[in-house]
């Protein structure tokens, strides 16, 4: 098992944001998480990579606690940037280098150029979503077993989301997984195998795709609509 999330609890102010998840991610499979915002679904994704400490139960990646060790493994992309902005496109590529020993910067470079980034260009001179472009291709240039993305086409105009969906899906290192956090659900759909909904800090829903649109005769966003219908 690649990751697991044994009865996580979290906590903020007495508010319990994550109520006793339990969930399993597998080698080799995109895993949608999906839930409408305020979920906890950032909280998830933080606590996954050691952001964040449980208040209760346990997250193993590959059978051990996470720590300094699965952050050499696992590639995250929050969904607010952490980059500092004075620096330049080519600085942020030396500085993924030297601090991932996993980075190609070849495959960024690649992926600057099909996304019409410019390496000279300080990222306080980009677009929210220019920015946003260019810490996906951080992440996804990693040669990470686990890719854990929040919000990846949050701030991505609509013209664009098909490349980077497909970005995603073949610039992944083979044999590792992709979790993906978005309320964009039918942008997605078409590369997840599996499928987790969150509500209220509880999973109320964990399928595999195929097996879910069959069973209900409808897509995963029809199916998600269903479940939250106001």
């Amino acid at each position: 098992m690649l990751l697991e999330c044994i009865g996580v609890e979290k906590s903020f102010g007495g508010k319990k944001v994550l109520d006793g998840i339990d969930l399993k991610i597998e080698e080799g499979r995109i895993v949608g998480l999906l839930g409408k915002n305020g979920t906890g679904k950032s909280t998830l994704l933080k606590l996954m990579n050691d952001l964040l400490t449980p208040d209760r139960g346990e997250i193993l990646f590959c059978g051990k606690q996470i720590g300094v060790e699965s952050k050499k493994r696992i590639s995250f992309l929050p969904e607010r940037t952490y980059l500092d902005k004075s620096m330049t496109v080519r600085k942020v590529l030396h500085y993924f280098s030297d601090f991932y020993e996993d980075f190609d910067a070849d495959k960024a470079r690649k992926l600057l150029k099909d996304l019409s980034l410019d390496e000279s260009m300080r990222l306080s001179k980009m677009s929210k979503g220019m920015q946003e472009k260019v810490q996906l291709v951080l992440v996804m240039s990693r040669k990470a077993d686990l890719y854990v993305l929040d919000e990846p086409l949050g701030g991505v105009d609509p013209a664009t989301r098909d490349y980077i969906l497909d970005t995603i899906l073949t610039n992944f290192n083979p044999g590792a997984s992709v979790l993906i956090s978005t309320h964009l659900i039918s942008d997605i759909e078409r590369i997840l195998d599996d499928v987790i909904i969150i509500n209220d800090g509880k999973i109320v829903l964990s399928e595999n795709c195929d097996t879910l649109r069959t069973a209900q005769a409808a897509s995963v966003d029809e199916i998600f609509r269903r479940m939250f219908r106001c």
